[in-house]
């Protein structure tokens, strides 16, 4: 038991990294032409393949790895020299530095600044200075090498921090990686021209290597966030990012375009996921959704899911990600997520007008039944009259009736086409409407001879219908009131006045906006014919809420648009 807890504990992450330092360590102390530095780098690179953070270190190695692996360090240390060794440290540098961005406990970052102050000053102060033959540096670097280093090694044994198992590791950044590989070897590289351009001893040409990599570094930084004018390299440098294996330009407007010419939301998902499939790095995809699920492709170990809304989106890769097309990703997953649910919204949208244009139909189709049925009271009264003007009347009265129940049945049968409402003229409407309601006491005003216009006869109707059922209504409950009903020409324009008392202010103000309780019902009459009126181009409005003056005018609208 002591012995697998043990190899558990040697097997993390920071036991790791300590143990191949000591045995690099040791190699450069004996120096390459030892014959035991050799046996020492083959440790380090073995362990180094435990602790790599580009694949697990616990995955079963293939035949073609091992050839390739055993290949690579036979060939290593058959070449053995400074120059291996600078090379080395220097990738070394780099994948160790790419890994300090990915942690953001203090105490993990802190340990792998000290691995790259540690394989800095291995490499700037003993390796180079060997490799150059600098002997007052190689003098220095023999203190550093002996003494310093071996001290800091100790310091990052001790540092608090978890043990986090190899598994658990992130993949490094390539590109962080890259470019302080480039970067070192630059340093490297740009001392030994200084060395043997100008003549100068390591020291110096290293110090002016890094005066001038610094000046690079600034100027760099400088053209990164610009406050010139100039749009800077990070737009350039993330455009490139956001271009990962496909240009995106190109992408969006595909999917604009399936967005615009799919009016279905599953016919717009399976075309979303078909441009998706079409990246050359995707392997495979799979979906689950509100309206069905599917897949395309083949599954792979490099998955990545995401969840938008109701849209849950799979996706497989033929290589890991890297934090970039993990980006990439997200963005195109949240993208589609974004257009499908505004589909989802705009067929609700289309099934809620729908519903809502049967409602407002069958709304006023009730009040035109009321209306007719009263009608065919007031016929029936006049049928059993023994007057002798009843079977005039009611010869004058059945015409309209019978016009006016055609109408009705023809809005039943295309409730949706209801805005072609026929066309009648105005004098002819205004005459059929006195005739009517000729038995009510009702003042009709009109300025003479109404011009030969047509109007939408089944919306005047409707409208006046219930202003003068409302107004008389009113009436059984105030006695004595007077009505009247008054029509205007350029522009047209009808009034429905009463002499009663005022509507409440807390009903006036939602009587032709919303559907409200009062004593004689909910307002739904009033509201339905202003909302058909605003639809086929009149306006409803109360002209006057004042006691002894209650008028309600409809008119053409000849506001301007959007006013």
């Amino acid at each position: 038991m002591l012995t697998l807890d043990l190899s558990s504990y040697l097997r993390t992450g920071r036991w790791l990294l300590l143990i191949m330092l000591i045995l690099l360590h040791s190699a450069l102390l004996l120096g390459v032409d030892n014959p035991w530095a050799r046996p020492f780098l083959l440790a380090h690179l073995g362990v180094f393949l435990l602790w790599q953070p580009m694949w697990h270190g616990e995955r079963e190695v293939g035949f073609g790895a091992l050839v390739f692996i055993a290949l690579a360090a036979m060939l290593a240390l058959y070449w053995l020299s400074w120059w291996t060794t600078a090379f080395w440290l220097t990738g070394l540098f780099g994948l160790v530095g790419a890994r300090v961005f990915a942690y953001r406990d203090r105490w993990t970052r802190l340990l792998y600044l000290l691995v790259m102050v540690y394989l800095l000053a291995a490499l700037l102060l003993w390796v180079v200075p060997n490799l150059f033959a600098a002997k007052s540096t190689i003098e220095a670097g023999y203190i550093l090498i002996w003494y310093v280093l071996p001290l800091l090694l100790l310091v990052i044994a001790v540092l608090p921090i978890n043990n986090a198992p190899v598994e658990s590791t992130q993949t490094v950044d390539f590109i962080y990686s890259l470019l302080l590989f480039m970067l070192l070897t630059l340093l490297v590289l740009g001392s030994l021209a200084f060395m043997s351009l100008g003549h100068l001893d390591y020291l110096d040409a290293l110090l002016r290597t890094l005066f001038l990599i610094v000046l690079v570094l600034l100027a760099l930084g400088t053209l990164w966030n610009p406050r010139f004018g100039f749009s800077g390299l990070q737009m350039m440098f993330s455009r490139y990012l956001l271009n990962v294996g496909t240009p995106f330009e190109n992408w969006l407007t595909q999917l604009a375009e399936a967005a615009q010419r799919e009016h279905d939301a599953a016919s717009y998902l399976r075309h979303a996921i078909n441009l998706l499939a079409d990246l050359p790095w995707l392997s495979g995809l799979s979906w689950q959704s509100a309206d069905g699920s599917g897949q395309l492709g083949q599954f792979s170990e490099y998955a990545v899911v995401v969840q938008e809304g109701e849209l849950r989106l799979s996706v497989y890769a033929k290589h890991q990600f890297n934090p970039a097309v993990l980006l990439h990703v997200h963005l195109l997953a949240q993208l589609i997520g974004y257009f499908y649910q505004a589909k989802q919204r705009e067929q609700s949208l289309r099934d809620i007008t729908r519903l809502q244009a049967v409602y407002e139909t069958g709304s006023r189709l009730t009040h035109d039944l009321k209306n007719m049925l009263q009608s065919l009271l007031s016929l029936s009264d006049i049928a059993q009259s023994r007057e002798e003007r009843a079977q005039q009347l009611l010869q004058q009265q059945l015409p309209l009736l019978t016009q006016r129940i055609e109408l009705t049945l023809s809005k039943l049968k295309q409730p949706l086409l209801e805005s072609e409402t026929p066309q009648l003229a105005v004098n002819a409407w205004w005459d059929a409407l006195k005739m009517q309601n000729q038995f009510q006491a009702i003042d009709w005003r009109s300025p003479g001879r109404l011009p030969d216009k047509n109007i939408p006869a089944a919306l005047f109707d409707c409208v006046l219908d219930n202003l003068i059922d409302n107004a008389l209504r009113k009436r059984q409950s105030e006695p004595g009131i007077s009505i009247f009903v008054e029509i205007d020409f350029e522009p047209l324009r009808l009034v429905v006045c009463d002499s009663g008392t005022p509507i409440p202010e807390v009903i006036a103000a939602k009587l032709l906006h919303a559907a409200v309780v009062s004593e004689n019902g909910l307002g739904i009459g009033l509201y339905q014919a202003a909302r058909w009126s605003e639809q086929l181009g009149y306006r409803l409005t109360i002209a006057s809420n004042r006691p002894g003056r209650v008028c309600f005018e409809f008119m053409a609208d000849i506001r301007e648009p959007g006013a």
